[in-house]
């Protein structure tokens, strides 16, 4: 039974060899549009930030009901998972 896988390794087994890895096509393109991804989510945090921001002044002097902080918490708390999405994505795979 040993001659046989002997054999089998010799003959089917040992022509597979290592392969070397390397990028699938297109793979320079995914992963442009994956850094144009992660500029718009920066830039759309700023700016619900910035926009919160100034609601939650405008609201102050007005004088009315306070509802632009959870805006702020709300596009901080969002941040922080678009942020963290490589790194959970990483470890989950």
């Amino acid at each position: 039974m040993s001659t046989i896988l002997c054999a089998l390794h010799e003959t089917v087994l040992a022509q597979v060899g290592n392969p070397t890895p390397e990028a699938p096509p297109l793979a320079d393109k995914l992963l442009q549009i994956g850094r144009y991804f992660t500029w718009l989510v920066q830039l759309s945090g700023i700016t619900a930030i910035t926009y919160g921001g100034g609601r939650f002044a405008w609201e102050k002097w007005n004088g009315g009901s306070l509802q632009s902080p959870k805006m702020v918490a709300g596009a901080m708390a969002g941040g922080a998972v678009a942020t963290s999405a490589g790194t959970i994505m990483n470890s989950v795979i």
